[in-house]
């Protein structure tokens, strides 16, 4: 269960000025040339107070040269963890191209009406959903669910406007460094990470693989 990775490799000298810019080139050829399936796919890891660790696959929604940025319940593990430590890491694990996006920042969360009009976009039983879950909790069974869901799409039908729940909103995760990893022959990957100065600016460093 080994391959070699036979990409190009990775210049300095080809790099975007910033993190963001770069993220776009290389999401650009995942999601328009590579035609991977959700290259928006990230995994998001978090801890908590006393730095147990937790992970899961989310989809980001949007980003900016402010962040990265995805949604989810806040009562849900993941809120509660970013509660109590609000420093986050996101993986884009793009494989087929022997690629790594690795985000390590601050979490914080979106403006309301930010929240509200990306709500507004979601499938009609994607709206539904964020309300019948209550994210994270242990439940009894799926019927129990089911039941939860059935119940809203009776009260909120097709082509009727659902609310906001008040429990759900976005993340924006303020990146402090980007690393972008590139799959080299013999294991001899390129990374090149871009950390944030003080004055905004960003330090473009070359990391041994």
């Amino acid at each position: 269960m080994r391959k070699q990775y036979r990409a190009e490799g990775l210049d300095e000298a080809e790099l975007a000025a910033t993190p963001l810019e770069q993220f776009a080139r290389w999401f650009k050829q995942a999601a328009a040339e590579a035609h991977l399936f959700e290259p928006n796919a990230m995994v998001v890891s978090t801890a908590d107070a006393q730095g147990r660790p937790s992970s899961r696959t989310v989809l980001l929604k949007h980003f900016d040269e402010q962040g990265f940025v995805f949604y989810t319940n806040y009562d849900s593990r993941k809120a509660r963890d970013l509660a109590e430590n609000p420093h986050v890491c996101l993986l884009f694990p793009w494989h087929p191209m022997a690629r790594q996006v690795i985000v390590r920042g601050v979490a914080r969360r979106t403006r309301r009406d930010e929240t509200a009009a990306y709500f507004r976009t979601r499938p009609h039983g994607s709206q539904l959903g964020a309300w019948a879950s209550v994210q994270s909790a242990v439940i009894a069974s799926r019927d129990d669910l089911d039941a939860s869901y059935a119940e809203l799409a009776a009260r909120y039908p097709e082509g009727e406007q659902v609310p906001v729940p008040p429990h759900w909103g976005g993340f924006r995760v303020a990146p402090e460094s980007v690393e972008f990893w590139q799959g080299r022959e013999n294991r001899l990957h390129d990374r090149l990470r871009y950390a944030a100065e003080a004055d905004s600016t960003w330090r473009v460093e070359r990391l041994s693989p």
